[in-house]
């Protein structure tokens, strides 16, 4: 009895949208390669990439003084 086939599913990458195989084999995955990955970390370094919370407010800096 043969092992069935496996179907190879396809994500676009995060950062340059190109198709990448969701294989455990890919070390980048959801990302293309190292480069788009280290782009992306760098957005989030940099607060490109935000969360957005319910109070948009500003803390308040003068609670110490």
């Amino acid at each position: 009895m043969s092992e069935p086939k496996k179907t190879i599913r396809y994500v676009p990458c995060p950062s340059c949208g190109a198709q990448v195989a969701w294989l455990s084999e890919n070390a980048f995955r959801p990302f293309c390669s190292e480069r788009c990955k280290l782009i992306d970390l760098g957005q989030w370094a940099n607060e490109q990439y935000r969360i957005p919370t319910k109070d948009d407010t500003p803390p308040d800096d003068d609670v110490l003084s």
